[in-house]
Order: structure tokens, then sequence, then C-alpha cells
């Protein structure tokens, strides 16, 4: 359960969003273990406290994106936040059903 503290707000999302922000959070911090990097090490270089990367981990939404990008960076990861809505099957249909409607005769 997530409590949050008098100065937080606590981030409400849907369970799907969760879900994935938890297995996020599980690949970071994965990814932190085999390189052998301690929660110390990753705060320090990421200029955040080990209690925000222990968030991090647990895939808080109540973090910022940018410290995600920073606890990446931290670990040596910050290329893979390219992968993110890289590949929009969705949207490319969409953009192709919105360019056959506009085609010249």
């Amino acid at each position: 359960m997530n409590r949050a503290t008098p100065n937080q707000k606590k981030i409400l999302v849907m369970p799907k969003t969760a879900r994935i922000l938890e297995s996020v959070g599980g690949q970071i911090r994965l990814a932190r273990l085999r390189r052998k990097l301690s929660v110390a090490l990753v705060s320090e270089r990421a200029g955040v406290s080990r209690q925000t990367v222990w968030k991090v981990e647990k895939g808080s939404p109540s973090v910022a994106i940018g410290i995600y990008a920073k606890v990446l960076a931290a670990i040596g990861l910050q290329e893979d936040l390219l992968l993110i809505a890289k590949d929009d099957e969705l949207g490319r249909l969409l953009q192709d059903a919105s360019l056959d409607r506009y085609k010249r005769e």
C-alpha cells in the first residue's frame, strides 16, 4: 500500500498503468543489480536520495519522469528512453487512414 506523506500528493493511476510502472521499476532494479551498482551509488550519480531510487524501482507514479531519466542515466541506460512510444502502430494506422481521405483525384 502506498502511503503519501503530508508533503506528497497521492498519484492515482489506472490499475494497468500501475502494473506497467511496477514492471518498469523492476526492470530498472534488475539492470542495477546486474551491473552490481548499489542504491547509494546510483542515488549519488543521479543526484537523488536513496529513497527516491527505491521509489523508482517500485514503479511509483509519484516520481517525475525526469527522475526516472536520471536513474536510467546513472546506470547507463538513458538511451532506453528513446524506446518509449517508438512503435505507435495505432497512431500510424490512424495517420494512414486520414491520408487516404485527402488523396487528390
